[in-house]
């Protein structure tokens, strides 16, 4: 297959098969092969699909993973800083997602395309660490709010793992029975109204607990001076993963012309709606419990037994949806890999590859959730160790090396700048989640039940 062409040095030797171009559309704009859709989604679908996809179960933890270890001056001045941050950043990489005519539809795609072969594969084992990691707390989401369902329900409730396993068996089905992002339209409805309904029900137990609160809330920041400056790093990964993805080319490949636009205004859409509710809910649930707060949100609840398990089973719902947004890209990568391109994704032979394909990716991802259950270590490592470069590192790096030499200085010395400091938070945020790791593997057992 035909290599990408590049402006770099050595950008002719072809990559794999992704590399090859064929023919877009009747502008003569190029795009790389792929199984999935491409151009096919409005900018209302894709902008409702994100705020949705970021209101997920994530945000039962964020109110002691990000207010927690900084408290509330240092906890709501992240919130804004690293909000306005991430919407820029997201803003910046959307406007190259067409390059000399070429529509790069995947991050690895352009990396490789501007900076060579290597650049490639870092982006490309960025990303799939952001995503497997990702699914592996999706799934943990969901067998929590199964097992406090279970709670509810029975005297004796049955071990976390066997709920890990039903949660990871159900995004198998899913993503089976719906093979593309650009299928999930007919699931936003439903997903958008269990996603608002929950939220709306959270929010007002977690105000009626917050005033009937008869004991004083502590807010107090905990541990030594050492602990405290690692957990703040471990709170800004949190912050980061609450407001992207690092998959906004994957995202933005699925919209009709002109995607930059329309990747610009889902984006405006999931950085007003969106964010008002994932952070309301964060800052809600902090002032409610304060430093005690849980880990997962829903066993804070005071109420009827009736209204705990509404909101756990929402939470599992909604999370099928939410789980294949983000899991997408790598369907889509084995997809392009291993089926038949030429024919229908439920032609025999394709059908048959994609059933092993997502199969083998689910049971891998399952077994190691059901291994080491530890929610905040998910989130602060691919927050720190993938997400701070995939969004904030690698579109500056982009700027420079597409405009840097016909851009003014002053632009020059910002997106060097990005660079740098991104750099150094990229690596005390992954020590931090490293050693946040290593002390909890330290206090569980594998398989344990949380």
């Amino acid at each position: 297959m035909e290599g990408l062409e590049g402006n770099t040095n050595n950008n002719e030797a072809g990559l794999s098969i992704e590399q090859a171009r064929t023919k877009c559309d009747q502008d003569h704009e190029y795009t790389l092969p792929s199984a999935h859709a491409i151009g096919h989604d409005s900018w209302q679908q894709v902008g409702l699909m994100m705020v949705t996809g970021f209101n997920c179960g994530y945000i039962l933890s964020f109110s002691n993973l990000m207010l927690v270890p900084l408290g509330w001056t240092w906890g709501i001045i992240c919130l804004v800083v690293v909000g306005f941050y991430t919407a820029y950043a997201n803003w910046l990489l959307a406007a190259f997602h067409f390059i000399n005519g070429q529509r790069f539809i995947r991050y690895r795609d352009i990396m490789g395309y501007l900076y060579g072969r290597e650049m490639y594969y870092i982006t490309w084992v960025l990303q799939f660490s952001t995503l497997l990691l990702g699914n592996m707390g999706f799934i943990l989401l969901g067998g929590r709010a199964l097992k406090e369902i279970n709670s509810e329900l029975s005297d004796s409730p049955l071990r976390l793992q066997y709920f890990i396993v039903i949660t990871g068996v159900t995004y198998f089905i899913f993503a089976f029975f719906i093979p593309t992002m650009s299928k999930m339209r007919f699931w936003l409805g439903p997903s958008t109204i269990i996603t608002f309904a929950y939220i709306v029900i959270l929010l007002v137990v977690l105000v009626k607990d917050g005033k009937t609160k008869t004991t004083e809330r502590n807010y107090e920041i905990h541990g030594n001076k050492a602990e405290r400056v690692f957990n703040a790093f471990n709170a800004v990964s949190a912050i980061i993963v609450c407001n992207t993805s690092g998959l906004l080319l994957e995202i933005q490949s699925t919209l009709q012309k002109p995607a930059v636009t329309n990747m610009r205004k889902a984006l405006y859409l999931q950085y007003s709606a969106g964010l008002l509710f994932y952070y309301g809910v964060s800052i809600v649930g902090y002032w409610a419990y304060g430093a005690t707060v849980s880990e997962y949100l829903p066993e804070e609840l005071s109420g009827p037994k009736s209204v705990k398990v509404l909101i756990n089973a929402a939470v599992f719902l909604q999370s099928i949806v939410s789980q294949h947004m983000f899991v997408a890209p790598i369907h889509e990568a084995l997809d392009t890999k291993f089926l038949k391109l030429d024919e229908s994704m439920h032609w025999k032979y394709n059908f048959k590859r994609r059933f092993y394909l997502r199969a083998l990716l689910f049971m891998g991802n399952t077994f190691v959730t059901a291994a080491i259950p530890f929610m905040g270590d998910f989130v602060n490592l691919f927050g720190s160790f993938t997400l701070v470069p995939l969004t904030f590192v690698f579109p500056s790096m982009i700027f420079i090396k597409v405009k840097g030499k016909t851009a003014r200085l002053e632009k020059n010395l910002w997106h060097w700048f990005n660079i740098v400091i991104f750099s150094l938070l990229a690596i005390i945020t992954t020590i931090s989640a490293v050693r946040s790791i290593v002390n909890n593997v330290k206090e569980y057992n594998f398989f344990a039940d949380t």
